[in-house]
């Protein structure tokens, strides 16, 4: 008699813990399988990591001249970056301060911060890895010079909104209509008035004119060494106008540059 009293107490008590078992043994066959949480502050500082990554192999090797405003403006904030995951989530860079310029032997350096957000994701399926929200926040120091790869390194990040976004500086180039003002020239130019007559028709700073006249035809040059950029255009001895070839890579710094060169004694 006695005994069923405590059998009927027993019993409830026996199936909890068996459950609980069942469920311990259950969470630890499945843990494997990818069906536990990451944690979302740890995924988004990984991608905010991987963008500051990303961004420094798109700046790259630097081949021209450019002060860290301009690059800030068209590499930094102009690339789109890597896109948002697509679930609500957000990647976002701040530029934060710019200074020098790629140049000669000066340098720049823009520092660079990046936001990330990452909403909750459930888990939905079988074998799927659910995640909860997360933040991050880091800030990196790109160093940039002239014939140079690239160098960055994490810094502490600066509190604040981040400034307006600099302006580009207009970058040096040949006129669009630079082979129509120089064929105009050659048409009406003599050996003695072509130089003139072309620096006349590029009178900006950053363009070079190199001119010359040899057995009956007149050569032009006119070229932004920086950017290398080359316009080469010959007045035949039977008065047509041509646009010789030439192997760009004497446009390069330490060769030919843009010279009448390139036709009248062509690099071997």
């Amino acid at each position: 008699m006695d005994g069923a009293p405590m059998g009927g107490t027993d019993r409830p008590v026996g199936r909890r813990r068996i459950a609980g078992l069942l469920c311990a043994a259950l969470a630890v066959t499945l843990a494997p399988a990818g069906c536990g949480e990451q944690s979302g502050d740890v995924e988004a500082r990984a991608q905010a990591v991987a963008e500051a990554k990303r961004l420094n192999q798109a700046l790259g090797h630097r081949d021209r001249p450019r002060d860290a405003a301009s690059i800030t403006a068209t590499e930094v904030l102009g690339d789109s970056g890597t896109p948002a995951p697509g679930d609500g989530s957000t990647v976002r860079r701040e530029a934060m301060a710019w200074t020098g310029r790629v140049s000669g032997d000066e340098r720049a350096t823009i520092d660079v911060r990046f936001v990330v957000t990452l909403d909750e994701r459930p888990v939905t399926s079988f074998g799927a890895r659910g995640r909860t929200a997360g933040a991050a926040t880091v800030c990196f120091r790109y160093e940039l010079r002239l014939y140079r790869y690239t160098s960055y390194q994490e810094i502490d990040c600066p509190s604040g909104a981040a400034p307006p976004t600099p302006s580009a500086a207009p970058v040096p180039a040949l006129p669009a209509d630079g082979r129509k003002r120089l064929t105009a020239v050659l048409r009406s130019a003599r050996p003695e008035t072509l130089a003139g007559a072309v620096r006349t028709a590029f009178p900006q700073e950053w363009i070079t004119v190199d001119t010359a006249a040899q057995d009956g035809a007149l050569v032009a040059a006119v070229g932004v060494p920086a950017e290398r950029e080359c316009l080469l255009l010959v007045r035949t001895p039977t008065g047509r106008i041509e646009e010789p070839g030439y192997d760009r890579i004497w446009l390069e710094p330490g060769e030919t540059g843009c010279r009448t060169g390139l036709y009248l004694s062509p690099p071997r």
